[in-house]
């Protein structure tokens, strides 16, 4: 494998980092409350699944 000169591997690390197109403002508020809904969502949905699980091992449990 070649060796690269670090001067080298710098310039060509910003010549990358210019082609990158940053998001806006707005299109990382928009992502961010996305994410927050979807992880109460999820969050309520496990929440929901475990009381239900556990109200039937419990029924289960006390069957005899």
């Amino acid at each position: 494998m070649a060796r690269v000169n670090p001067i080298q591997f710098l310039q060509q690390v910003r010549q990358e980092t210019a082609k990158v197109t940053w998001p806006g403002r707005n299109e990382v508020l928009i992502s961010t409350v996305m994410v927050l809904v979807l992880v109460i969502f999820a969050s309520l949905f496990f929440l929901a699944a475990d009381q239900v699980i556990s109200w039937l091992v419990g029924l289960m449990l006390s069957i005899r």
